[in-house]
């Protein structure tokens, strides 16, 4: 016994010679897992769009310490590839010199099972980090800004999941974007948490998504903190279930300054948290607060004013819960067309939870919405409220609301949300 255990040990470096020669081509089933190291220099652009065009399934492309300047997009779309830095802000990608005709986007990622890390995106003329109709996919750690502050025409969003499922988006910071800071949308089984976004116009929005949690997330200094809209005319139509917990949204102050035509260009400057024709949506443990034009507001589309022609959106907001929230402050000084219009109902001030009350009427029961269907609000400390009733608001039909500020219709709870669970690359093949 003792010698057949010598010699199964002799045999071991000669076994692991074989596999790895095996994974270096001898088996184009195997592959060999690898390293590709990029240090900054004149050539680090094109080495490292060389790395990704190249990477293997299970590759590492581990950028160095440093700034690197480019001028076109970087693609990837090779699976369960890492793209690693040294750190936000150590690892630093600038797309400032980046020319036209090129894309726009900074890091561009149509791949499954990619995991970006430990680096910062700058000054692209478009989106900063998109993943598009992949899954899954991990976001940490991850810089993107804007550095010569609020414009126009910075790029619409920094880091930008679409059409994507078993997304994470966590410890990254957002700075500057036109659209959202960070923006998930038409995707499936999401989290996004421990972030910090400001000076966005929104700081993070989740838009047609399924199954979205959303974290013990920071949100100061944009125009809207957090954003949950359900919008029509996109490929995947209609968002629901989506929980909203354990957020820090304070201050959301800031000028918007999307570009015109952008629906979030409506968002008034001074929104908490904003709900917009979303189904199932919880809303909990959040610190609220110094918001000035609404901590936060729970309303349809239809408050817009713009017209759609989808057959398949639902431009209602139905069964959403709040509760155990902390509000203070806030609401005192409404701005943006859509929040003065409003104000001007109340008095010119808001207070903390602002329900525009559109409800479909093709649903009321005895005048009222079934109870899965209604708005419920409770234990929210001493938070104030208002259902504008804007459902019966035709003023060139001298047709006026009864603004009621009575939380006592809206008393009850929902069932809790169960919570999004992830899935690896490995866990999705194994249920395929």
């Amino acid at each position: 016994m003792a010698e057949n255990i010598r010699l199964t040990r002799s045999l071991l470096p000669l076994l692991a010679l074989l596999a790895v020669g095996c994974q270096s081509g001898d088996d184009p089933g195997l592959t060999e897992l690898r390293t590709v190291r990029i240090e900054p220099g004149p050539e680090a652009a094109r080495r490292l769009q060389e790395a990704l065009i190249m990477a293997q399934p299970g590759d590492v492309v581990q950028l160095a310490a440093g700034r690197y300047a480019f001028e076109s997009t970087l693609s990837l779309d090779v699976e369960n590839v890492t793209l690693r830095g040294a750190g936000p802000n150590k690892t630093i990608l600038s797309f400032e010199n980046q020319g036209t005709g090129t894309g726009g986007e900074g890091v561009s990622i149509t791949s499954n099972g990619v995991v970006v890390e430990d680096l910062a995106i700058e000054d692209t003329p478009g989106d900063a980090l998109k993943l598009r109709a992949a899954g899954p996919v991990t976001v940490r750690r991850v810089r993107t800004e804007w550095t010569d502050g609020s414009q126009a025409t910075n790029g619409a969003y920094g880091i930008y999941p679409v059409q994507c499922h078993h997304v994470l988006v966590e410890d990254c910071t957002a700075i500057g974007a036109s659209d959202a800071g960070i923006y998930v949308g038409q995707s499936r089984f999401v989290v996004v948490r421990r972030n910090h976004v400001s000076r966005n116009v929104a700081g993070i929005e989740i838009e047609n998504c399924t199954q979205a949690d959303v974290y013990e997330n920071v949100a100061t200094e944009n125009s809207g903190g957090i954003l949950v809209f359900s919008l029509p005319n996109l490929p995947v139509a209609g968002g629901s279930d989506c929980r909203v917990f354990k957020n820090l949204i304070e201050e959301n102050n800031h000028p918007n300054f999307a570009p015109a035509g952008n629906i979030v260009a409506s968002v008034p400057p001074g929104t908490g948290i904003m709900v917009m024709a979303y189904d199932h949506v919880e809303i909990f443990q959040n610190t609220i607060c110094n918001n000035k034009t609404a901590n936060l507001a729970i309303v349809s589309y239809l408050v817009t004013e713009k017209t759609y022609d989808d057959p398949r959106y639902d431009p209602y907001c139905e069964a959403i819960d709040v509760h155990d929230n902390e509000f203070s402050g806030g609401g005192n000084q409404p701005s943006g067309t859509l929040g003065k219009t409003l104000s001007q109902l109340t008095g010119g001030t808001f207070p903390d939870i602002v329900y525009d009350g559109i409800v479909d009427e093709e649903k009321l029961v005895e005048g009222e919405l079934p109870r899965p269907l209604r708005i419920t609000i409770r234990d929210n400390g001493d938070a104030d409220f208002v259902n504008l009733d804007l459902v019966n608001f035709e003023p060139l039909k001298l047709r006026f609301p009864k603004i009621s500020r009575d939380l006592v219709p809206h008393d009850g709870r929902h069932e809790p949300l169960a919570p999004v669970q992830l899935k690896s690359p490995l866990q999705l093949e194994s249920t395929e």
